[in-house]
């Protein structure tokens, strides 16, 4: 039992690392914040695919990433928020409602795979906007940042979250890394 706390605790520690560096690679090309953000970071939010020691990462990541980066208190808060609401609920779209730690639970569905990067693109298409209009003072009307954000978000998410999943899933990666296997 012991072990797995461990497991889970480390886990989710070296996601929120790899959140935080690909963040700062992110923001050291200018594409980790503004209107459109295209945060390599936001591909690891496929990974409560793989395990629910992703959505704790995901948050924590997201957490630092933002404190680094300067952005605004209200936006670390509310942007990570928008993180572990997405995390949380591409985890239920993999799994169902299984509890983490079920045993023999696995995806078959190619649905379920390609609806994963969708809850965090949602999230932060609703939270994001708001947040850059509040604490930025944008002059951009919301549904034009939501159409930015959203740009950004299926970039990240989408489309590099997937080449993410099939590259763990087709090497069985996922199953060395997380001790799960979602085929």
């Amino acid at each position: 039992m012991r072990n797995k706390k461990v497991l889970f605790i480390t886990q989710s520690a070296a996601i929120a690392a790899l959140y935080v560096v690909l963040t700062l690679l992110a923001n050291a090309l200018g594409l980790a914040n503004y209107a459109i953000q295209v945060r390599f970071s936001e591909a690891l939010t496929i990974l409560p695919y793989f395990t629910p020691s992703a959505i704790p990462g995901l948050f924590v990541g997201c957490i630092v990433s933002n404190i680094l980066t300067g952005c605004h208190p209200i936006d670390t808060v509310f942007g990570s928020l928008a993180t572990l609401v997405g995390a949380i609920i591409t985890y239920l779209v993999a799994h169902g409602f299984k509890m983490p730690g079920s045993e023999g639970y696995r995806c078959k569905s190619t649905l379920r795979k390609w609806l994963c990067p969708i809850p965090p693109i949602v999230a932060n298409i609703i939270v994001v906007p708001q947040v850059i209009r509040y604490c930025y003072g944008s002059e951009d009307s919301v549904s034009f940042l939501m159409l930015t954000v959203g740009a950004g978000e299926i970039i990240s998410c989408m489309i590099l979250g997937m080449i993410l999943l099939y590259a763990l899933e087709s090497r069985n990666v996922g199953n060395k890394i997380f001790g799960t296997s979602n085929n």
